[in-house]
């Protein structure tokens, strides 16, 4: 299989966040698949990873690149038709710079670029996964089909995916929730998670979702 990974950054608090997306990566290659790396242009404001102050602004296509060694393409150029999967892992990158749930919550809109790889992908029914509080991507644009997804436990960004049309299902830290109808898994990651661990398990069981 070839997987196509969505980046919104370098860093949990402004990006993808790092464990995740390197979990996913690897639970990728230990079956033999590959991936490729792919991120919308654009500013967005960093955030201190020491107190959370915001330092200016850097490229998001240029950070992302950072994670995947340089081998990154430009949204615009994704293709459903040429993956079999599109992933999309967390960090808050996904909340600030992939959409606005950071700021507008229930009013949020997302980047066109990855509003158009999400419906390209679902039209053709290939799968698509995603980790942490990347899901609230999905609800904005999938909500209205009805999708299931997961971002953990009860919590405020649960809420507002339900008032956006999602169904909601509860889950633990390496759970993965299932919707076979609309060829949609997700798991909590680190909205629920402690330790690295637990956030390598939880990749690895989305994608071995992919093999069956």
């Amino acid at each position: 299989m070839k997987i196509a990974i969505i980046l919104s950054g370098c860093g949990n608090r402004d990006g993808s966040e790092l464990q995740e997306t390197l979990s996913l990566m690897l639970a990728i290659d230990r079956r033999g698949w590959q991936y490729q790396c792919f991120a919308p242009r654009g500013q967005y404001k960093v955030v201190s990873h020491l107190d959370g102050s915001e330092e200016g602004t850097r490229d998001i296509y240029v950070e992302s690149a950072r994670i995947a060694r340089g081998n990154i393409r430009p949204l615009s150029d994704y293709s459903a038709t040429d993956y079999d999967a599109l992933a999309l892992p967390g960090g808050m990158g996904a909340a600030r710079n992939l959409s606005t749930f950071a700021f507008d919550g229930a009013t949020m809109s997302v980047q066109t670029e990855v509003e158009r790889a999400i419906l390209d992908t679902y039209k053709v029914h290939k799968p698509i996964i995603a980790m942490c509080i990347a899901p609230m991507v999905l609800a904005k644009v999938l909500g209205p089909y009805g999708v299931k997804l997961t971002l953990g436990q009860p919590c405020p960004p649960a809420d507002v995916a339900r008032q956006l049309g999602a169904n909601i299902e509860y889950c633990n830290p390496t759970d993965v929730c299932i919707d076979r109808e609309h060829n949609v898994y997700t798991t909590p990651a680190y909205m629920v998670a402690t330790r690295i661990s637990e956030i390598f398990e939880g990749a690895d069981n989305l994608i071995h979702c992919l093999e069956s």
